[in-house]
């Protein structure tokens, strides 16, 4: 087993383990006591997280652990992970800068103070694909219920510690099962765009991943060649796993707050209104400030 451990005090701007996997954004990780998205996600607390990755493209799934205590990311997992879990939850991001570039607002304000130490997450493409089809007119631990019914479905068994846990489904998985199975874990109407787009991807015939490097927009519209991807889910594909921190997804919530604190973003179709609220929300890191909105208000802020 490896292991090591981060200082938070070394991170500008601190960190929150709890409200970054558990506000909205990654599915892919799980409470070690399966509570994850059903207990107060406040701040903080010093549970256990867990995830699965591969090596390498041909390496068996590894699994990752990660707990916040004493002022500290303590990690373990089967291979080095430290620069892993940087990446993923993007610790080398100046959280201190990003904060103060914020627009002079009392709801901005409000939600980063609340939630100082969130940071956004940087899942791995297919996954956040999969979770964010799965998420549309669902709560946020109906979505997670519906990773984890495809891990354990679908997912290699993966031993670690002691303990057995379940990889997420690779493309091929879930393009080898059908329709008929798929909703009977859970994900309803949602079932034939997760075979679908996994087929997608288990073919080669496109990739979520290769997005990257296109424009804003034109990432956008790419990621709406999967079957069950509109605008709001590649918007979400885009902020939380593939870097496009300007995105803004209009969900419900985001819809909300436009209606009652930012009327006049409101310009009557997606592209428009997105444009409008990103630049209302600090433009580059936009996709930041909408996080924090969302878990603020989701969690009974104002």
């Amino acid at each position: 087993m490896e292991q090591g451990v981060i200082d938070i005090d070394s991170l500008a701007g601190g960190f929150d383990l709890q409200a970054t996997v558990e506000s909205g954004q990654s599915y892919l990780w799980n409470r070690a006591d399966g509570t994850t998205y059903e207990t107060d996600a406040a701040h903080g607390g010093d549970a256990w997280y867990w995830t699965t990755f591969r090596p390498d493209e041909r390496a068996d799934p590894a699994v990752l652990r990660v707990r916040q205590v004493d002022g500290q990311i303590r990690w373990e997992s089967h291979v080095d992970a430290a620069e892993r879990l940087r990446h993923w939850l993007r610790l080398d991001d100046n959280l201190d800068a990003i904060v103060a570039s914020a627009p002079e607002d009392r709801l901005l304000r409000d939600a980063y103070d609340t939630y100082r130490g969130m940071r956004l997450v940087r899942d791995p493409p297919f996954g956040a694909l999969i979770s964010f089809i799965c998420s549309a007119q669902m709560r946020v631990s109906r979505i997670h219920g519906m990773q984890v019914a495809l891990r354990r479905a679908h997912g290699e068994a993966v031993d670690f510690d002691g303990e057995t846990y379940h990889a997420y489904p690779t493309p091929e998985a879930l393009a080898a099962t059908t329709e008929s199975a798929l909703r009977d874990l859970g994900l309803g109407y949602r079932a034939p765009y997760v075979q679908r787009s996994a087929e997608m991807v288990a073919t080669g015939e496109a990739h979520p991943g290769d997005a990257r490097g296109l424009s804003y927009e034109e990432a956008r519209e790419f990621l709406t060649q999967f079957v069950g991807v509109g605008q709001k889910v590649a918007d979400c594909v885009l902020l939380f796993s593939l870097g496009y921190l300007e995105a803004v997804p209009l969900d419900t919530w985001i819809r909300t707050t436009i209606e009652e604190y930012y009327p006049d973003c409101e310009k009557g179709s997606y592209a428009d209104t997105s444009r409008a609220i990103r630049e209302t929300l600090g433009g580059e890191y936009a996709g930041y400030t909408q996080t924090y909105v969302f878990h603020y208000l989701r969690n009974g802020g104002e």
